[in-house]
């Protein structure tokens, strides 16, 4: 067990539900800046694509390490670090001229930003001062923060675009990212007194023993689809119906609309999940996301099926993010929670690489988008199938 004074949980929600909505908020935006960027630099889409791709590949790994640094030293630090390097990042983002120093700065630097100042980070702290019975429902509050982030920002992004250009924007996102130090104050923790046989588990043996764990394993086999997915519609989308002769505010008022309807989902879970089995909601969302892709790229393109779109994939957008973390924290407790949270996320973002980087790969070979999206289709079937025998009950470890 451990033993620590508690963070009052208004403070928590509050200021954990700031920082995902900025960290999340503008990351989900960057779709908007894609054709502008492409186009000053004289770039295609697969360049822009594989540095998101591989922004969201770096977020995922290092989130591991960052996981541990939090655990061991206390978020706060986590996030300052995050922050810092989220300003930075968008610095380069709106000042590279050279596909290599796009690489490093919107890809490695953002990717250890994220790393540092989303999900894993805070649902650390969450997950040490709310009790369990209220855990599901404290982080379904986190993620629909999230999502407010990604309703909110991206009209704001564009409205930045539009009246100081593109860079300028950037540079305005980046002045923002630092308020993260700000608000991390909030989520600092006093010194823990920890105690009990199960928070002297090593680094190491509670790595040993979650990939040992089949059911772990199918649930970081999942957590790929959930990236693939949303990365490559937060990134393309806009892309996608331009390409079909839709003017460009349908793009961000989508974006819009997926942020919007994702607070909806996400709090639906996160309180559903307190009442029913999480892996049974984790199968419903990856098997609607297969039937809702079906039916939008089977039907006539208008901006109204684009809207209809957002909408419903929005309800089902960020959704699996507590449900998932909350098998994570029942099955193996809190004490490495922020490592094993990010080891699950690492799979998620290699779906994300996937996911944008094939989607501007196959778009520049055959000239259109239609086979990323039937492999999304094929990957929420799989991504059903491998939660029904998943067991989400606490692990059952020998005594000290």
């Amino acid at each position: 067990m451990e033993k620590t004074a508690q963070i009052p949980l208004k403070q928590l929600l509050i200021c954990g539900s700031l920082i995902v909505t900025l960290s999340m908020g503008i990351r989900h935006g960057f779709g908007l800046w894609q054709l502008p960027i492409i186009t000053a630099n004289g770039w295609s889409r697969e360049t822009f694509s594989f540095a998101i791709a591989f922004q969201n590949l770096s977020w995922g790994f290092l989130g591991i390490f960052m996981g541990m640094m939090a655990d061991r030293f206390g978020a706060y630090k986590v996030l300052c670090i995050g922050a810092l390097a989220y300003c930075l990042g968008l610095l380069g983002m709106a000042y590279s001229t050279q596909p290599i120093s796009f690489l490093l700065t919107t890809g490695l630097l953002i990717g250890l930003a994220q790393a540092g100042t989303t999900y894993a980070i805070v649902y650390g702290v969450l997950g040490r001062n709310v009790s369990s019975d209220k855990r599901s429902w404290a982080m379904g509050i986190i993620a629909a923060a999230g999502s407010f982030g990604q309703f909110f920002m991206v009209p704001v992004e564009n409205v930045l675009i539009d009246w100081f250009n593109w860079q300028n924007a950037l540079v305005i996102c980046a002045i923002l990212s630092l308020l993260i130090i700000v608000l991390g104050m909030g989520l600092r923790e006093p010194s823990r007194e920890i105690v009990g046989h199960q928070t002297e588990q090593s680094i190491l043996h509670a790595l040993q023993e979650a990939f040992t764990y089949p059911s772990f394993i199918l649930l970081v086999l999942g957590y790929f689809t959930c990236g693939f997915q949303v990365v490559f519609i937060g990134v393309h989308l806009p892309s996608y119906i331009k390409d079909f002769g839709l003017p460009p505010h349908v793009g961000s008022i989508a974006l819009a609309l997926i942020g919007l309807f994702n607070i909806f989902g996400t709090y639906a879970v996160g309180v559903l999940g307190q009442k029913y089995q999480k892996r049974f909601l984790l199968m419903g969302i990856y098997t609607l996301r297969a039937i809702v892709i079906i039916i939008f790229i089977s039907a006539p393109l208008s901006a109204m099926s684009v809207y209809l779109f957002a909408a419903v994939m929005g309800v089902l957008w960020l959704s699996t993010v507590p449900a998932t973390n909350a098998i994570v924290a029942q099955v193996f407790g809190i004490r490495h929670f922020s490592m094993l949270s990010g080891c699950v996320f690492f799979s998620h973002q290699v779906g994300a690489f996937f996911g944008v980087w094939l989607g501007g790969y196959l778009y520049d070979k055959y000239g259109s988008y239609d086979l990323v999206w039937y492999i999304a289709i094929g990957l929420s079937v799989v991504s059903a199938l491998v939660h029904v025998p998943m067991n989400e009950g606490p692990i059952k470890r020998a005594a000290a």
